[in-house]
């Protein structure tokens, strides 16, 4: 799930940006308004989060011209101002859900959670392979009864060979679309094959039923049983 931070207090954005990489979401961080616009246009987001005093144009500017050119992406605005009409301002710009800074972290990935709940309802929020389970929106995974940790780039890549079950990813695949790596190269496909071993040790040892299968020259596939 790809969370899109606009936040151009340092340390507010650097405390945003590491904690929801803890939690596994695919974090993309814009310090100004004009760089959020951008990257607003530019790229889907599940979330976005944002700050409305911003230098180069403003939250309300921001709000307006999303909702105006018929960006559906929910949003959340986190801001210091806490007088009524700037909370009313805010809403009627288009803003899905108002926090008052400063808030307790839970807070926000519970109201994170809401929002995409309710903002995404044609979304798949929970992928499945056999026993396999995996819940996009408190980013947990499950094998059978037995909870699985993961780091978050191990969450990013088990994830992308959910969606594509049962079908070969290749190697270009996941350099490009979970390293964001547009020229693979050895450096990349030794990273690849680290973590995909890291991961089919917690998902697939000691179990039966193997999931996570490597196909010799292409890439790897997540599938019930031999590919």
């Amino acid at each position: 799930m790809r969370i899109l931070v606009i936040e151009d207090e340092p340390k507010v954005a650097q405390a945003l940006e590491e904690g929801l990489t803890a939690e596994h979401y695919d974090v993309v961080l814009a310090t100004t308004g004009e760089e959020g616009f951008f990257r607003l246009a530019a790229e889907a987001f599940d979330l976005v989060l944002l700050d409305l005093m911003l230098p180069g144009r403003d939250g309300l500017e921001i709000l307006s011209t999303m909702r105006r050119r018929g960006m559906v992406s929910p949003v959340l605005v986190l801001t210091a101002r806490d007088a009524v009409e700037d909370r009313v301002a805010g809403l009627d710009r288009g803003a899905d859900d108002y926090l008052v800074k400063p808030f307790a972290f839970p807070e926000l990935l519970a109201r994170m959670r809401a929002l995409v709940r309710r903002g995404r309802p044609d979304q798949v929020l929970r992928l499945q392979a056999a026993d396999l389970e995996m819940d996009l929106i408190s980013r947990t995974v499950t094998r059978g009864d037995e909870a699985l940790e993961l780091t978050p780039r191990e969450f990013q890549l088990l994830e992308y060979l959910m969606r594509n079950h049962p079908r070969v990813v290749a190697r270009e695949m996941l350099a490009r679309e979970v390293w964001k790596e547009t020229n693979r190269g050895a450096v990349v496909d030794n990273l690849i094959d680290v973590h995909i071993a890291r991961l089919r040790k917690k998902v697939d040892q000691d179990r039966p039923l193997k999931l996570i299968h490597t196909v010799r020259g292409v890439g790897f596939v997540l599938r019930e049983g031999q590919p």
